[in-house]
């Protein structure tokens, strides 16, 4: 198996960049745009569990105009060999209900992108929306929130 590494700064900005264009994309419900970014083989998640392919994702996309915004925070890019990039971090959608309202709805998204030919295409993505945390958070947690705290003195 190839290892698996943080990305450096070049893979890192490039790989972000692709997201960006994912994220305008689906604001600006451009299906082609969308069409080139999503490989034929994706799955998407959305935070519900609903499972969509690329052509069912692309119909969600121009048929219900649900993406208003798209906020992505503490992303981290690994990679996996050469060709495979794992984008782990926070997301914030905000978006139109079927009633015409907004909500919003945040979590953590996983997204897997595969190299080809052509570029980077997301293969994978899948959103864990935020929830009751029932065990809270580690002892690690604590104290590595508290040395950030330290620090920032």
């Amino acid at each position: 198996m190839s290892a698996v590494v943080t990305a450096d700064a070049a893979a890192r900005t490039e790989i972000l960049a692709v997201e960006e264009r994912r994220r305008a994309a689906l604001l600006a419900h451009d299906l082609d745009a969308l069409d080139a970014l999503f490989d034929d083989t994706l799955v998407h998640v959305h935070a519900p569990g609903l499972i969509h392919t690329k052509v069912q994702l692309l119909e969600h996309v121009a048929t219900r105009h649900a993406y208003l915004d798209i906020t992505r925070t503490d992303l981290v890019v690994r990679l996996v060999g050469d060709d495979v990039a794992v984008v782990t971090g926070r997301i914030l959608n905000r978006l139109r209900r079927p009633d015409g309202g907004e909500r919003e709805l945040g979590g953590v998204a996983t997204q897997v992108l595969a190299r080809s030919g052509d570029g980077w295409r997301f293969v994978s993505f899948q959103m864990t929306p935020d929830g009751e945390q029932e065990w809270g958070r580690l002892p690690s947690e604590i104290a590595a929130q508290n040395d950030g705290q330290d620090e920032n003195r």
